[in-house]
C-alpha cells in the first residue's frame, strides 16, 4: 500500500499466498514465496499509481509477529519453511518450560507465557529438528528471523549485503528479549538452545539512521529507505493513533488483536494478557501495551469457505448470518490452535456446541461470526481486571470491518460503542507512518491525529440481561473444549 501525507491510500496491489497444513496442528509458509510475492505487490502498486522510486519517502514493512524462519545468508535459501504463529508443534516444548522455573523466568522477563504462539520454540525445534543447521549455525550460515527481517533483508540487498534487522516489537514476540533491557537475553537464550550470532540486531521501530535502502535491481528500481518495522498488530496501533495510555484497538484479520497502551509502563497482566512493547519511535522512550491475542477468527470464516465449502467467498458469510435473528442456542469456539488470551489453553480445540436436528449452515455462519465477538469481549474483560480502565469505545480495523453485521454484534457483546476509521487498513498505515516520521515526511504524532477520522460507529442494542446470557453459554461452550489434546 502506499499513502499520501493525509494518511489517504493512493495505490494497493495484494495476493494471497498459500497455506501449507502436512499435519494436524501444524502451519508453514514458504518464504521464498512470500519474498518473490512481496515484489510482486510492490511492482504492481507501483504501476498502478504510475509511481517511481523517486515518489516515496520512506518504506515501512509489518508482518505477522512470531512466524519463524531461517535460511542461508550466503545462499539467501531457507533451511526450513517458515513456521507460523498458528502451529501447535512446539507444545510439548513450552509445556516442559512452563513446569519447571524456567516458565516464571520467562514471564518475567518478556511478559509472555511460555506458549506455542512465539517464536522462541520455533527456531528451538528447527535448530533441532532440520538436519544441518545448528552446525550451520555455528559457522553463520543459518540465521533467524520473523518475516519483518527477511523482507527486510531481502529489500535491502539479500546476500549482496543486506539488513539482519528487526525491531523491538517483534523481538518482544520472541520470548527472547528482555523488555527493560530491549536486547536478546543470555539465560533465554540458553533455555531455548538459541545462538546469539544467529539473531538479528534490534532497532527502534521508527528508525532516522534506516535499516538500510533498496537496491536499484529491486521491484523499486531504486534507492529508498526503509525505516520503518512495526509488529501487525503494534503497527494497527499506531495506524489508529492509539499513542495515549488507555486508549486501545481491535484487529480483524486472521485472528484478533487487542491493544491497550499503557504508556512507559510494564504492566505485568493477571488475567491472561500480554505485556509486550507497542512501539518505539526513533530515540523516544519506549512504549509499552498489554494484549489480548485470539488466534482464530477471520480463519474460521476461511475454515468455512476453504475446509467445509459453506460459503464460496468470505464475503458471503455476511447475508448468510443474517438469512437468521439468531443461532437457535449454538456456539462455536474456534480453538484449532488451542485458546489464546485470556485462557492460554494449548490443550483445547475445536468444538459446535449446542447443535440440533433444527440448525442450518445460516446458524454456523452466525456462531461463527458471533465467536469472534465473545472472543474479543474476553479479553476486554481482561483489560478491565490489569488496568483498571474501562473503556468509553473500541477503535476497529482490519479486513473482516467490512462486515457490518459482525461490527454490531461486537458493540452487542462488549456492550460498548465501536468505531471504524476511513482507513480500515491501519496496520499498512502505521507502518507507512514508523517510516515516515524516521524521513520527517510526518513531524510527529499531532500530524497522525489529525489524519484520523471515523467512518462509521455502532451502538449497542442488546439489553444488558441478553449480554449476560449470551456470554453465560460462551464460558459453558469454551469448557468443552478443554482437557481435548495431552500436551504433556
Amino acid at each position: 500500500m502506499v499513502f499520501d501525507a493525509g494518511g489517504h491510500e493512493v495505490a494497493r496491489h495484494q495476493l494471497e499466498h498459500a497455506q501449507i497444513m502436512t499435519q494436524p496442528g501444524w502451519v508453514e509458509h514458504d518464504p521464498l514465496e512470500i519474498a518473490e510475492r512481496t515484489n510482486t505487490v510492490i511492482a504492481g502498486a507501483m504501476r498502478d499509481a504510475g509511481l517511481s522510486a523517486q515518489d516515496l519517502a520512506a518504506i515501512g514493512i509489518t508482518n505477522q509477529r512470531e512466524t519463524t524462519v531461517v535460511w542461508n545468508p550466503k545462499t539467501g535459501k531457507p533451511w526450513y519453511n517458515a513456521i507460523v504463529w498458528q502451529d501447535t508443534r512446539t507444545d510439548r516444548i513450552v509445556s516442559a518450560l512452563d513446569r519447571t522455573p524456567a516458565g516464571k523466568t520467562i514471564r518475567e522477563r518478556t511478559g509472555l507465557p511460555p506458549a506455542t504462539y512465539f517464536s522462541g520454540g520455533k527456531l528451538q525445534w528447527i535448530l533441532e529438528n532440520v538436519d544441518g543447521v545448528r552446525d550451520a549455525a555455528a559457522r553463520g550460515e543459518a540465521v533467524f528471523g520473523t518475516i519483518d527481517t527477511w523482507v527486510i533483508w531481502n529489500l535491502t540487498g539479500g546476500v549482496d549485503g543486506g539488513a539482519h534487522v528487526t525491531d523491538v516489537t517483534n523481538a518482544s514476540r520472541t520470548m527472547l528479549m528482555d523488555l527493560r533491557t530491549l536486547d536478546w537475553d543470555d539465560e533465554l537464550l540458553k533455555l531455548f538452545g538459541v545462538p546469539r550470532a544467529a539473531l538479528p540486531a534490534i532497532r527502534p521501530s521508527s528508525d532516522s539512521r534506516f535499516y538500510g535502502t533498496t537496491r536499484r535491481t529491486g521491484p523499486l528500481g531504486g534507492e529508498v529507505p526503509v525505516a520503518g518495522d512495526l509488529g501487525d498488530q503494534q503497527a494497527a496501533t499506531v495506524g489508529q493513533v492509539c499513542t495515549s495510555p488507555g486508549e486501545a484497538k481491535n484487529t480483524y484479520g486472521t485472528g484478533n488483536f487487542m491493544l491497550l497502551n499503557t504508556g512507559r509502563q510494564i504492566v505485568p497482566s493477571k488475567a491472561g494478557l500480554l505485556t509486550t512493547v507497542c512501539y518505539k519511535l526513533g530515540e523516544s522512550e519506549t512504549i509499552y501495551a498489554l494484549e489480548g491475542s485470539i488466534a482464530v477468527t477471520g480463519s474460521a470464516v476461511q475454515w468455512l469457505r476453504d475446509q467445509l465449502g459453506i460459503i464460496q467467498s468470505a464475503g458471503e458469510i455476511e447475508a448468510l448470518a443474517n438469512s437468521v435473528n439468531d443461532t437457535g442456542g449454538a456456539y462455536f469456539v474456534p480453538a484449532f490452535s488451542g485458546l489464546f488470551a485470556p485462557y492460554w489453553r494449548s490443550d483445547a480445540r475445536g468444538a459446535i456446541v449446542g447443535l440440533s436436528r433444527y440448525h442450518t449452515r445460516a446458524h454456523i455462519a452466525r456462531a461463527t461470526l458471533e465467536a469472534i465477538c465473545f472472543q474479543t469481549r474476553a479479553v476486554l474483560d481482561a483489560m478491565v481486571n490489569d488496568s483498571g480502565v474501562r473503556l468509553e469505545l473500541l477503535k476497529v480495523d482490519g479486513g473482516a470491518t467490512v462486515n457490518d453485521t459482525l461490527m454490531q454484534l461486537q458493540a452487542d457483546i462488549l456492550g460498548v460503542p465501536v468505531v471504524r476509521p476511513v482507513v480500515a487498513e491501519t496496520t499498512a498505515l502505521g507502518a507507512a507512518y514508523a517510516a515516515g516520521l524516521a524521513t520527517g515526511f510526518w513531524k510527529g504524532l499531532d500530524d497522525l491525529r489529525q489524519n484520523w477520522k471515523a467512518d462509521r460507529r455502532w451502538e449497542p442494542r442488546w439489553s444488558a440481561d441478553q449480554r449476560d446470557a449470551s456470554y453465560a453459554g460462551w464460558q459453558k461452550a469454551v469448557e468443552r473444549t478443554l482437557n481435548w489434546v495431552d500436551v504433556g
